[in-house]
């Protein structure tokens, strides 16, 4: 079950980033450019909400399943865990629900607004935050070396 875990999170995680790029820079430039609001805007946010949480949750299962998440961290505590595998069961896990976090608090905050200006500055601040966390804390070394 753990490679498969693995395999999906890995994977999900191109989908994630796609995604949290897209919307970031699409409430960016329209918040720059003094862009009207529209459905598609609408739909790309909620699409990234929506896989960002999906990626979080799988996210979870590979934690509590994967030898190098809370099984490593249980047997080994936070000081006998060497840097990547600190990573692995203390970073990564915190960033990804700390900007999973701030995307929810960005796509709520957008939807009280009334007008087009304060919508995007919403979504370009928590979707940019989140996405510099996201970037900050993927594991590139074993991400691109099963591949």
């Amino acid at each position: 079950m753990y490679d498969v875990v693995k395999m999906l999170h890995s994977y999900w995680a191109y989908l994630a980033l796609l995604m949290i790029v897209i919307a970031s820079l699409n409430a960016l430039f329209k918040f720059f450019g003094n862009k009207e609001f529209q459905a598609v805007d609408f739909r790309i946010s909620l699409f990234t909400l929506i896989v960002m949480h999906i990626q979080l949750l799988i996210g979870f299962v590979l934690y509590f399943t994967s030898p190098f998440g809370f099984k490593n961290l249980n047997a080994n505590g936070v000081s006998g865990l060497d840097s990547l595998s600190r990573l692995l069961a203390v970073d990564h896990p915190f960033v990804g629900i700390l900007a999973v976090t701030l995307i929810t608090i960005g796509y709520s905050k957008h939807k009280k607004k009334l007008t087009s200006k304060p919508k995007f500055k919403m979504l370009a601040i928590f979707y940019t935050l989140g996405l510099v966390l996201v970037l900050s804390r993927i594991p590139w070394s074993n991400w691109m070396s099963w591949m």
